[in-house]
């Protein structure tokens, strides 16, 4: 597996939870704290479950051995400023591991802390189930947003060159360029932004 795949999941990765917490910060606080449907029942709790998981497996991933004190608090940031600047801390650490990565540290054993056992698993494996398991809460995340005042913002535009004037605003905002991500700069205006 390439991994120019790994990075570019780790810069999206970033990239998404930008968006959502950009989305999130328009809302007034008793909306941010209302509960919600979902598999944990608010926007606050969902989104410091995002956090707390990164936190595990990149801990691991980095060679530490955090591991369920990870979970020590459910809810570590309240506050919408404390998640997006912790959100961002690990979102940069996660794209840095990526970055450092070739094929033979890709195919290398992560020893993860699970308390009672320890885990051994490829490393591939578990960065990609690292960013599955955050696609799927932040999808869970973006429905909580539909009843809202805040719109749910789109999230499935980092991957077409085309697109990427769409996303070159925030780009910017995290020091993102697509040259830095693809290797080449190949990406062609959108029609609707021509």
């Amino acid at each position: 597996m390439s991994v120019l795949l790994f990075r570019a999941q780790a810069h999206n990765n970033a990239w998404a939870n930008h968006r959502l917490l950009a989305a999130c910060a328009r809302l007034d606080p008793a909306e941010w704290a209302a509960s919600r449907a979902g598999f944990f029942p608010s926007l606050v709790a969902t989104l410091n479950h995002i956090l707390i998981v990164d936190w595990f497996y990149v801990d691991a991933l980095e060679g530490g051995w955090l591991g369920p004190a990870a979970w020590a608090n459910r809810v570590p940031h309240p506050d919408l400023p404390g998640l997006r600047a912790a959100q961002l801390a690990v979102d940069r650490r996660l794209i840095a591991h990526c970055e450092a990565l070739d094929e033979a540290a890709l195919a290398g054993i992560v020893r993860v802390n699970r308390g009672t056992r320890v885990q051994e698993e490829r490393r591939d494996r578990l960065l990609l189930h690292l960013f599955q398991h955050q696609i799927h809460h932040r999808g869970q995340a973006h429905a909580m947003l539909s009843g809202t005042s805040a719109a749910p913002p789109q999230l499935d535009e980092f991957y077409p060159a085309e697109e990427a004037p769409l996303r070159a605003a925030e780009f910017a905002e995290l020091g993102f360029t697509e040259d830095a991500i693809w290797g080449a700069p190949d990406a062609k205006p959108h029609p609707a932004t021509a």
